[in-house]
């Protein structure tokens, strides 16, 4: 069987946009936005929205990157992957709106550890969580606020994300 594709790059500006506007009318004009992106792709996504967001609010919200290498829970049994730099803007998260973002949720311990990294950095007022896709068969109890695309898939597939700027292409697939 060959990758299908599920969502090419149209389909993705117009998931972030939709997001980055839910983003700030989930806000209501209080308290300071921070996007945390969860590397790799999170990251790169953190930075799309981030962008996205200052175009409809100046100055509303800023952005870095929280690595989770050492937070997760399956070091023992996964390929050790070298820990990214973790970039927290100089007003910290304390008092602010973190929104974490990643590329998929799946089974919910990428946001676990998510969350253990963050505690370490401050005290933010919420924390929300923005993903390009859903893919459902979660093992913790963690949902996503803000959702690009819920795209039901099996746990023998493979939902892959690529962006251009870290793949040099724009696409969300469905491998067997």
């Amino acid at each position: 069987m060959v990758a299908r594709t599920v969502l090419d790059d149209a389909d993705i500006a117009r998931a972030l946009r939709r997001i980055a506007h839910e983003v700030v009318e989930s806000r209501r004009g209080d308290g300071r936005i921070v996007f945390l992106g969860i590397p790799t792709r999170g990251t790169a996504l953190a930075e799309r929205v981030h962008a996205l967001v200052e175009a409809i609010e100046p100055g509303s919200s800023t952005v870095g990157s929280l690595d989770i290498t050492l937070y997760r829970d399956d070091l023992g049994r996964t390929p050790t992957r070298a820990p990214s730099p973790t970039r927290i803007p100089a007003e910290g998260v304390d008092d602010a709106i973190v929104v974490l973002v990643d590329d998929v949720l799946y089974s919910g311990r990428t946001v676990r550890a998510a969350l253990d990294a963050l505690a370490d950095h401050g005290r933010p007022r919420a924390v929300r969580l923005a993903v390009l896709v859903d893919r459902g068969h979660r093992e913790l109890p963690i949902r996503a606020d803000f959702v690009g695309k819920n795209l039901p898939s099996a746990t023998s597939e493979r939902v892959r994300v690529r962006l251009l700027d870290v793949d040099g292409v724009e696409e969300v697939t469905i491998e067997p």
